[in-house]
């Protein structure tokens, strides 16, 4: 890794720009002030000789070029001209076709004949332009280097000068083993995109609950001849493309986009369906509207009924086989350290270096029911898995029971997963506004509907997590907990604050508590606040029927807050070994987005979005008052070296820094934005 210009252990005065200390809310200036009124007033007791004067900005935290290392001030400007997502598309092109963007096929290999497109591929093969515009390799190893087989990314990694004999050597027809699982089969994949994947587990729990509707398509065509559709059973179609339920019934579904006109099943089969059928009554085949294999077609209407037909008889024998809920495999989550899903920052390299330091649960990002039902890549990375996480659950979000029950079956049958996390907490404001997330407390029918519907079709445990309810002071959750595990469920994570607080006051253990003793026969998960082993020893002991916690915005800004819980002990962790711990974040982030000039620069993404997190941890040596709580605003101080006052700065122009520290010179005219903007203190908003 590049050479740190900052030596660990050395003192060096910063130069400040303001005359008067920083002052609290009540004018009053924070040397002035006991340790007690400063944790009275949530500002952080750091000891006076650590104590200095802030540097005053314009702006803060917001979009930053690469620094200005001759001043003191970080240079923030704001981006004013957004681009057209045409022209975004055409730089795009242009730039693949440039000498920068060597061909990958050609790139590992080293010959230019390997290509199979030749001369329709939309890369450059010219390798000698390539090598003269490369940037210098940066220092350190590749991290392919110890795998079996050779460097994917060949000519193109950063560091080619570590592997140079390997890649001269015949190793063409040699495979690197993966670590990590998970992936959409590309099969699969091209059917979500046609909307010709059956979901037969998921269709038939459907139907049995009454939860099975008329397709979009048969209600365009009811809407064009003019039927008139019974009120208790119609569907009013949103912008969004998803029939909603009038009335808020139970029979709510979100549907799968239109199907283009050549796809669609014979005309005669849809004439033959009934305008209206009582819930219960409900056939599933090709002619509901119900996503059908390619192979199939071109199958009359009589032979999808027999087919159907066969399907319901073997649906009504196998009941008295079917696995009951209580009878499935279920985790045991007691006393297990539980890692929380974290949007953006949580992704699989994170989540890797907080199983180095302890954690025993781990679950991957919040992703989005409809993305995976489309068979988005993107969505469909979120849902990765590594060899170490040995006890591993995907959070999925979704607003209706069909699109979760099905992808519950799609999960199941091309993931390797523990458990299915439910999202039903969420409080961003464009999850909550389509139905999901928070929004779902304010509908506890179709709480269970969901619930139902994803544990009946899968034997994977389903856990949900939620808040305490949707509106300050309307607390719905304990009058619902009794039933969720009747419903399914096998745990519900608990987040002891509204959607409304977001995260504007403490988290409200109390409540917590009293939803776990509700429910003695079911797993209860707290969330909330916890950032020492503390916290984690009085929740558990104050509330023997707390299964465990899950610990979130903890982990995020010290990470080894596991291995803390486990040794019992606070952490006066050095900037070292802080440093240490960015080190593993990057070698791993380099295994799973690529050595690359483009695996290099999503690494150093990411570690800019972690640092926005990172820079509020104040070291124990540093307080007057331990341990720190989350709630503390942190005063303007020096560390006890250069890299800990470097590492404190809320500057995203000092993360930048850093990040040259472990990933050598960001690239001319890079700029970054936390994609969080409320990363540190959340203010209230009404949600």
């Amino acid at each position: 890794m590049a050479e740190s210009a900052i030596e660990l252990g050395e003192s060096r005065v910063f130069p400040v720009d303001s005359p008067i200390p920083k002052p609290n809310s009540s004018g009053v200036p924070v040397q002035n002030l006991t340790p007690e009124e400063l944790v009275a007033k949530a500002i952080a007791p750091v000891k006076k000789q650590f104590l200095r004067l802030p540097l005053t900005r314009t702006t803060q935290n917001d979009t930053v070029t690469a620094p200005d290392y001759n001043s003191s001030k970080p240079s923030s400007t704001l981006v004013k001209d957004k681009k057209s997502k045409r022209q975004l598309k055409r730089e795009r092109r242009q730039e693949q076709k440039s000498a920068a963007n060597l061909c990958p096929e050609i790139a590992k290999s080293g010959d230019v004949s390997s290509c199979p497109y030749k001369d329709k591929c939309r890369f450059s093969h010219d390798i000698e332009a390539f090598k003269a515009q490369k940037p210098a390799d940066l220092e350190g190893e590749c991290p392919f280097l110890s795998s079996e087989g050779p460097c994917p990314y060949g000519l193109a990694c950063r560091f080619l000068g570590t592997h140079r004999d390997v890649v001269a050597s015949d190793t063409s027809n040699k495979h690197r083993k993966s670590s990590e699982v998970n992936g959409l089969n590309k099969d699969v994949q091209k059917l979500l995109w046609k909307n010709k994947l059956k979901f037969p587990k998921a269709d038939a729990k459907l139907k049995s609950l009454g939860l099975l509707v008329k397709s979009k398509v048969k209600m365009m065509k009811d809407k064009e001849e003019g039927d008139v559709v019974d009120s208790n059973n119609s569907h009013a179609t949103e912008g969004n493309g998803c029939s909603k339920g009038v009335g808020g019934s139970l029979d709510e579904s979100e549907c799968s986009p239109s199907i283009p006109e050549e796809n669609n099943v014979d005309k005669t089969c849809e004439e033959l369906r009934p305008l209206k059928k009582a819930k219960c009554e409900i056939v599933e085949n090709c002619c509901s509207g119900a996503t059908v294999l390619e192979e199939d077609s071109g199958k009359s209407c009589a032979e999808t009924e027999t087919e159907a037909k066969i399907d319901d008889i073997i649906t009504e024998t196998d009941k008295s086989l079917k696995v009951h809920p209580r009878e499935k495999k279920l985790i045991d989550f007691r006393g297990k350290l539980y890692l929380a899903p974290l949007t953006t920052v949580g992704n699989l390299p994170y989540r890797r270096v907080c199983k180095v330091l302890g954690a025993d649960v781990t679950c991957g990002e919040m992703a989005m029911c409809t993305n995976l039902l489309q068979g988005q890549a993107s969505e469909w990375a979120l849902l990765r898995r590594h060899s170490s996480e040995d006890l591993f659950g995907v959070q999925i979000c979704g607003a209706y029971p069909d699109t979760l029950a099905r992808t519950v079956e799609l999960i199941d049958q091309q993931c390797t997963v523990d458990f299915i996390d439910i999202n039903m907490g969420c409080p961003i404001d464009i999850v909550v506004n389509k139905g999901a997330g928070s929004s779902l407390l304010t509908k506890p029918m179709r709480m269970k509907s969901i619930i139902e519907a994803t544990s009946g079709t899968v034997d994977k445990p389903i856990t949900i997590k939620v808040r305490t309810g949707y509106f300050e002071g309307k607390n719905r959750v304990d009058s619902l907990i009794a039933d969720v595990g009747s419903w399914g469920a096998s745990a519900v994570t608990i987040h002891g604050r509204t959607r409304q607080q977001r995260y504007s006051k403490l988290a409200d253990w109390d409540y917590i508590y009293q939803c776990a003793k509700k429910a003695p026969a079911l797993q209860i998960l707290g969330n909330g606040d916890i950032y020492s082993y503390l916290d984690w020893n009085k929740h558990q002991s104050e509330c023997p029927e707390l299964t465990s916690s899950m610990i979130a915005r903890g982990a995020l800004i010290k990470p080894w807050i596991f291995t803390e819980i486990k040794e019992q002990r606070h952490w006066d962790i050095t900037s070292g070994e802080r440093l240490n711990i960015l080190k593993d974040f990057v070698h791993f982030g380099l295994e799973h987005w690529g050595s690359d000039k483009k695996g290099v620069e999503t690494t150093r993404h990411f570690l800019l979005e972690w640092l926005s997190y990172t820079y509020r941890y104040i070291p124990v040596g540093l307080l007057d008052v331990i341990p720190q709580r989350l709630n503390w605003r942190p005063p303007a101080y020096f560390g006890r070296d250069d890299l800990e006052t470097l590492m404190a700065s809320d500057s995203a122009a000092d993360w930048i820094r850093i990040s040259e520290m472990l990933l050598g010179k960001v690239p001319e005219g890079f700029t970054f934005a936390p994609k969080h903007k409320s990363n540190a203190y959340d203010r209230a908003e009404n949600g």
